[in-house]
C-alpha cells in the first residue's frame, strides 16, 4: 500500500511542539501594517496552540508531521 500523502498547504502552516500538540501561527500580519498598533503586531508574533476541537482533522491532514 503506497504512503498516504501530507496535505502541503497544512504541512507548511502547523508544527508538532515537543508535547506532541500542535502550534501554529497567528493571522493578520501580512499586510496593511501601518493602521495596526505595535502592540498588536508584537501580539502576533508569537506562535499559538491549535484548539483541541481542531486537531483531530489536522491530524489526518498532515500524518507524518
Amino acid at each position: 500500500m503506497p504512503k498516504m500523502k501530507s496535505n502541503s498547504g497544512a504541512a507548511k502552516r502547523f508544527r508538532r511542539t515537543g508535547s506532541g500538540g500542535l502550534k501554529r501561527g497567528k493571522s493578520h500580519r501580512r499586510h496593511i501594517l501601518t493602521k495596526k498598533s505595535t502592540k498588536r503586531k508584537r501580539h502576533l508574533r508569537e506562535a499559538s496552540q491549535v484548539h483541541e476541537n481542531d486537531i483531530k482533522m489536522i491530524n489526518r491532514m498532515i500524518p507524518y508531521i
